[in-house]
């Protein structure tokens, strides 16, 4: 299930955050995606709206080698002349 970040909508409607100590005007849910949006908050029951939050992606990811590649399934094709490739 993806992670959703909500933040209270301050009376004034700015772009600030509101504050509340229940929640601390900041939260986030893990939901389903078919799950309706979320338009108060489940702890003080103020609107709140849904923030663009950074994605998870891993710390360290290996370069992929030819072998590699060729054990998963793919081909690998080497550039021999403008327009012409053939396998390794």
């Amino acid at each position: 299930m993806p992670l959703y970040e909500y933040e209270v909508i301050p009376p004034d409607g700015s772009s600030e955050p509101g504050e509340c100590k229940m929640c601390g005007g900041h939260f986030a849910l893990n939901r389903p995606i078919n799950a309706p949006e979320l338009k108060e908050c489940p702890l003080c029951k103020k609107p709140v709206r849904k923030i663009i939050s950074l994605f998870n992606t891993p710390h360290y990811t290996k370069p992929l080698s030819i072998s590699d590649a060729k054990k998963a399934g793919f081909t690998v094709l080497k550039r021999v002349n403008k327009g012409e490739y053939e396998r390794q």
